[in-house]
Parts: C-alpha cells; structure tokens; sequence
C-alpha cells in the first residue's frame, strides 16, 4: 500500500516555531515514521538559505532595507538565498521520508514544483519552470518560491505560494537573487480562491507526485 501523506494546517504561526517543530519532526528519522504536509502562514519574516550564507556574500548589506522596515530576518539552513514569507502566502512544509528508492533531492524538489503547477493549473493559470531557477512561474513572473532542507533523507522546510502578498515587501531587497519586481500573486493575477480548497488540491498533488495517499 501507498504510505499516506497527512496534511497538518497549523494556521498563522511565528516563523521560530515552525521552524523549530520541522526540525524535531526530521529527528524521528524512521521509516516507519508518518509523511506530513505542514501548511501555515507567518508573520512578516525574512528567511536566508545557504546560498545567501556563502563566503562571498554580506548578507547584513544584502538585507539593510529589511532590517530597516523592522523585519525580522533568520538564517536557516534550507538550500537557497533570501526569501520573504508573510500574511497572504501559503506556505508548505513536507516532512517527508525519502524510502530508498526516492532518494534523489532533484526529482523531489521537482516534485514540489509539479504539485503546485498543477494546482494552478485547475485555477486557470498556466504556470511551469524557468530553467535554472527553483520554483514556480508565471510567464516571466515568480508566484512560488522552494527551498529544502534534508536531515538522514527526511525533508523539511519547503515552498511559498503568493495568494494575495504585499508585493511592495519583495522590493526592500533581491529574494532569491531575483529583482522584486520579478513576484507575482494570485490577486495580481485577478485569480479568485478559496484557501481550504487551495490546501486541499496542493496536498492531493503533492501526495500523488510522491507516491502517496492524501489523509
């Protein structure tokens, strides 16, 4: 049988303690342990990635108009440069456990691109890939951000889907080594939604691109 994949909606919640719950969850590390979808929203939060963090890099410059708008700004260890995360924004976080069989990180984080294409697909968008760039696109325009982390083939951190952000925020600094200008939403986009059933065609892709059964 399919191991299930099951959907956690922890609502809004600070950037810290989602954080901190993805990282005890990586540590159970079992085979036997449950595949989770974890979906929230944050406040206001900027996130660096490792590629941010690289030795020819500053990122106190880099981010010197966050830090000024009062943003707070946390340095993780999920792949990629800075990202911002804040209301309007779904966010998804899969812990899940890569059997032997999966365990290639390319093909899950085209996973997570796949799943959220095809949920914006059933919204009337036509979004696909920017080949050399991570995430989800619309024409020339960013609507999702991905960044993972994996700890012994347990995934966590994961994917930011704007559904009606303050686009003016992605424009205090480059995220993801990206101009502002480059990010879109669903809102700008004139697309209406319905969070719940957004979450639901998010998990239900996600589950099948990875081999599992939405619970």
């Amino acid at each position: 049988m399919p191991r299930a994949l099951e959907l956690r909606d922890l609502g809004r919640i600070p950037y810290p303690l989602a954080w901190e719950l993805q990282r005890e969850l990586a540590q159970a590390g079992k085979a036997s342990a449950r595949d989770l979808l974890l979906v929230c929203e944050h406040p206001e939060v900027v996130t660096t990635g490792r590629k941010a963090q690289g030795k020819d890099r500053d990122p106190e410059a880099e981010l010197a108009g966050v830090r000024a708008a009062g943003i707070e700004v946390h340095a993780t260890e999920r792949g990629g440069a800075a990202t911002w995360h804040g209301p309007g924004q779904l966010v998804g976080y899969p812990i899940v456990h890569l059997q032997p069989d999966e365990r290639d990180l390319h093909r899950f984080l085209r996973a997570l691109e796949q799943a959220l294409i095809d949920t914006l697909a059933e919204l009337g968008i036509e979004a696909g890939r920017n080949e050399g760039w991570t995430g989800v696109w619309v024409g020339e325009q960013k609507i999702a951000s991905i960044g993972i982390a994996c700890r012994g083939w347990v995934t966590y951190h994961g994917f930011a889907l704007n559904l009606d952000v303050e686009l003016a925020r992605f424009r205090l600094f480059d995220p993801c080594d990206l101009a502002g200008e480059t990010y879109t939403s669903l809102a700008a986009l004139g697309v209406e939604y319905e969070r719940d059933l957004l979450v639901a065609r998010v998990h239900a892709h996600l589950a099948g691109q990875l081999g599992r059964t939405p619970a």
